[in-house]
Order: structure tokens, then C-alpha cells, then sequence
């Protein structure tokens, strides 16, 4: 006999949905509007039991609470919770904070995979009196993105290609510190992976909730190490990119969980190995005209977008721990593996931090390739765009310079960086740095060759608080 009658929705009715919420999320639909339209939807749909509000913290954790659906109808303007007990959010002594539901990023769920009865919706982080708080950085980017279009009709673009590894074994990050190792699912390499094994089967059902969730995907496959695995999708505007980067990796990690298995993000998690990155295809338009395209240009690039890579390279040293924001991302930055650390443009150098992709009036972009999968997608979307549209170009600039090998050197590089205060405040950017610094000092100074526990204990998107305790 059935008790329960949760709401259990088809993945092409699902697909519909969260295609449509997003299409009134890119048209700029009034929030009010979206708003009622939602609460009336929470209100009529007796089968949803509870709403998932995400946000995410200064370094890129994805945090949820499930707010019980008649609780949140009645007050869904008074949210508040415990912002001492998120790294990097307030202290102690400050610590309520206030959660602004943005009805517009509004995702309808496969129950399958999330369990029935459940929708998710992104939220903002406020002040107690109702101000933005300043290391929220969702709402930072979402609130440039605004002021572009505002004052100058541009809409920034964004793709990212997230590559992950897929371990044997529940939670097998937090058990590296017993067990030492990664055991992977498949030794099949670039491209190849037989139908029905693991990986494959996970990259297939990976896809097909991506689709559900309006991700509109393009390709997927297995990648050059051995158990890796990168599903692609297609660019979209920047604030909601930045969340499908947070919802690409919850759903890897859901599902791997669900077949006892772990879907893990670390920049480098095995020694010897190709490691995972993130790389980036930004692109700009101002009234609808592409403004990377000139079909004159040198590779079809326009002055603003030589003028827009030049930017981000003279800022390369100041923003690097933006980009690489944990004691392990910096052994991606290996030239022995294709790693992006030269501080220059290329066509078809790989081993440049930015490339220049083969494009038409459509498609033109650039690719920033030093992006480890492990950042703050927000944090980094916006100080790329930012610095890139408005960042000072070094007329001095050395492009036989590489990036920093240890997060040490990154982080002087960003706490003494004048442009980093101005790009973040002084305030979110000491803070980032102290926490950058208290992760890096749990690790020994000179890494070696092998890969640590340390780096994997204590990283952000690994550690809880007891891990974090045990130091």
C-alpha cells in the first residue's frame, strides 16, 4: 500500500521545466514575477514536501538546507542561519546571516537521483540588515553581470569543461587519510570506454540528469587518464553557468554515491597522471554582436578580445590563487602533463594559460585553461570578466613567465596585490588569503612527488569540521 505520494517527475517533463525557468531566467523575467508564479506553483503542487536552498562559501563548498515546503510558503522572506559555523563566512560573534531565495535559478529535480518531493533554488547570502554580504560571491558576479547590461547592454558568456575522476568506494576523499590511495573504476583511457562498464555508465546517467536540469548538453566522454571523465555542455550566460558548475559536480557526486562509488574534483589526485581542470570559454556581446569576433583579426580575434586576454595576463600572478585555490591544484601545474602555466595567448600551444579556439561570428571566445575544477566558479567567472573588460594591460608583460608551483607564492602574490583589494575589497581578499594560508600550513611546505593526505584531508571541497579539528 503507498503512503506516501511525492512528486515524481519524468526527465523529458523535467527538461521542459527547467528549460523554460531558465529561458525567463536569461529573458531578464521581472524577479517579482518569477516569484508569484513559484510560490503559487509550491503552493498548488500538494506532492512537494520540501525546497533545497543551495548558496555557496568564499571557497566554493556548495552548502544546502531543506526547508520543509509549508514552512518556507510562510517564510520564505525571513530565512536566516548559523554563519560562524561556514569557513570564511562571519565569526562567532556576528554570526547570524540572512538567505534571499533568487527565485529566477529554479531547478525542478530527477527523483531518482535527489529522492521525490523535492525542488532546488539558489539562494544569497545577506547582512543581518538586509545589505549583500560581501563574501557572497554569487551575488557579486550576478550583480556585475547586472551592471554590464544596465549601463553598457553587454552579456557575458561561459563554458566550462569540468573534468572529474570516478574512485571505487563512498566518501573515498575523506578516507585517503586511512587508505592512502585512489582505486579506480577503469583503466580505459582517452575516448574509450566500453558500453555498460562504470565510467561509461556513470558518464550516461551523469548525462542524462544534466539534460533534465536544462544543462542542454552537447558531448560526454571518458578522458585521457585512466577512470576520468568530462561531460560538456553548452555556454550560457555567466551567473548561470556558475551555477550549473556547483550542480554538475553535486550530480556527479549523487550519483557516484548512489553506486558506491566517489566522484572526485581534485585538481591532481593521482601522482603520475593527467589531473583535472576546468577550462573556461568566455566570451562577450554588446547588443547581440560578439564582441571577440573580427573576421580581420590575428586568429579572428577582435582588439577587444586581444585587449581582453592581455588584461587577464598581466593579472595572471594576482589572480592565480583565484584560479588555483588549493595546496593540490598546484601539482596540475605541471609541464610534464599538458599543464596551462605559461603566462601567454596561443592558437595551439596547450601549455598556454589562455587559448585562442578555432570560431565564427558566433562562436569566437577564448579559453582560460589554468582553472582548477576545485574554485569558486563565481569567485572566478567574475574576477576573469572583470579583469578582462576592465583590468589595465602591463605594457611590459613577459609571456616566457609561468605561473607560481606552490600555493605559497600564490598566496603573496594575491595578498599583496593592490588590484586584488580593488577587484575584491580588502576585507574578502584577507580573508581568502587566511584561509588559503590555514589550509596550505596543514600541508608540508615541499610537497615532493607524491601526493600528501594532508593536501586531500584538509582541502575544502574534503574537510568537515572534525577533520579540520584533528590538526
Amino acid at each position: 500500500m503507498t503512503l506516501r505520494d511525492f512528486l515524481e517527475i519524468p526527465y523529458d517533463e523535467l527538461e521542459a521545466l527547467n528549460l523554460a525557468a531558465k529561458k525567463q531566467r536569461l529573458d531578464r523575467v521581472p524577479t517579482e514575477q518569477i516569484r508569484d508564479e513559484r510560490l503559487k506553483y509550491l503552493a498548488d503542487e500538494k506532492r512537494i514536501k520540501a525546497v533545497t536552498v543551495c548558496f555557496t562559501d568564499l571557497e566554493g563548498r556548495l552548502h544546502m538546507l531543506d526547508y520543509d515546503k509549508k514552512f518556507l510558503l510562510k517564510s520564505w522572506d525571513n530565512l536566516t542561519f548559523d554563519g560562524s559555523s561556514v569557513r570564511g563566512f562571519s565569526a562567532q560573534a556576528e554570526s547570524d546571516l540572512r538567505l534571499e531565495i533568487d527565485w529566477p535559478a529554479f531547478y525542478w529535480l530527477p527523483a531518482d537521483i535527489f529522492g521525490p518531493g523535492k525542488v532546488l533554488v539558489f539562494g544569497e547570502v545577506l547582512e543581518r540588515t538586509g545589505e549583500p554580504y560581501p563574501a557572497d560571491m554569487r551575488a557579486t558576479l550576478k550583480a556585475y553581470m547586472k551592471h554590464l547590461y544596465d549601463t553598457k547592454g553587454m552579456v557575458c558568456n561561459a563554458s566550462n569543461e569540468i573534468e572529474g575522476f570516478l574512485f571505487k568506494g563512498k566518501n573515498a576523499e575523506q578516507e585517503y587519510v586511512n587508505t592512502g590511495k585512489f582505486e579506480i573504476v577503469t583503466t580505459g583511457g582517452y575516448y574509450h570506454s566500453l558500453p555498460g562498464d562504470p565510467l561509461r555508465t556513470f558518464i550516461d546517467v551523469v548525462a542524462e540528469a544534466q539534460r533534465a536540469m536544462g544543462f542542454a548538453n552537447e558531448k560526454d566522454h571518458p578522458e585521457v587518464a585512466p577512470s576520468q571523465f568530462e561531460i560538456n555542455y553548452s555556454y550560457t550566460e555567466a551567473a548561470v553557468a556558475a551555477d550549473q558548475v556547483q550542480l554538475y559536480k553535486l550530480i556527479c557526486r549523487q550519483v557516484a554515491r548512489q553506486n558506491d562509488m566517489t566522484a572526485c574534483f581534485l585538481p591532481k589526485p593521482i601522482t603520475g597522471v593527467n589531473g583535472n581542470g576546468m577550462h573556461t570559454n568566455l566570451s562577450v556581446s554588446q547588443n547581440g554582436k560578439n564582441l571577440m569576433w573580427d573576421a580581420n583579426g590575428n586568429e579572428k580575434l577582435s582588439e577587444f578580445g586581444w585587449n581582453f586576454i592581455y588584461s587577464v595576463l598581466s593579472s595572471a600572478l594576482d589572480i592565480c590563487l583565484v584560479l588555483n585555490s588549493s595546496v593540490n591544484s598546484y601539482r596540475r601545474l605541471d609541464p610534464h602533463f599538458e599543464a596551462p602555466n605559461q603566462i601567454k595567448a596561443s592558437a595551439v600551444d596547450r601549455g598556454s594559460m589562455v587559448r585562442i579556439p578555432y570560431g565564427n561570428e558566433k562562436s569566437a571566445r577564448v579559453e582560460v585553461r589554468s582553472i582548477a575544477p576545485d574554485a569558486n566558479p563565481y569567485l572566478a567567472l567574475y574576477s576573469i570578466l572583470r579583469t578582462g573588460i576592465e583590468g589595465a594591460i602591463n605594457p611590459q608583460l613577459d609571456q616566457s613567465a609561468i605561473l607560481p608551483d606552490n600555493i605559497y607564492d600564490a598566496i603573496d602574490c594575491f595578498a599583496s596585490s593592490s588590484y586584488t583589494a580593488q577587484l575584491l575589497g580588502e576585507g574578502v581578499r584577507d580573508k581568502f588569503a587566511a584561509l588559503k594560508e590555514a589550509a596550505a600550513d596543514r600541508s608540508p611546505r615541499r610537497l615532493g612527488t607524491l601526493i600528501k593526505s594532508s593536501e586531500i584531508q584538509y582541502h575544502h571541497e574534503v574537510q568537515n569540521q572534525f577533520l579540520w579539528n584533528l590538526f
